[in-house]
């Protein structure tokens, strides 16, 4: 096993730590707002980054669909 992979694989093992890290980090400040602008910025935000891959493939579908009607 070289470098390159023992560095790969460590990374895979740690990163859903921080990733996990980071969410209760955003619960934190959500919870500790009072007012709620902030929770529904976040939550406007998580829309957008789940929005954008599924308008990027529709567009990918659309484009090959048009190609092979002609």
């Amino acid at each position: 096993m070289n470098t390159r992979s023992t560095v790969l694989i460590l990374m895979l093992l740690f990163l859903p730590m921080v990733s996990e890290a980071q969410c209760a980090m955003c619960r934190a400040v959500v919870e500790s707002e009072a007012d709620g602008k902030t929770a529904e910025a976040i939550n406007n935000g998580i829309v957008y980054l789940m929005a954008i891959p599924y308008v990027l493939v529709a567009g990918v579908f659309y484009f090959v669909y048009r190609k092979m009607r002609r």
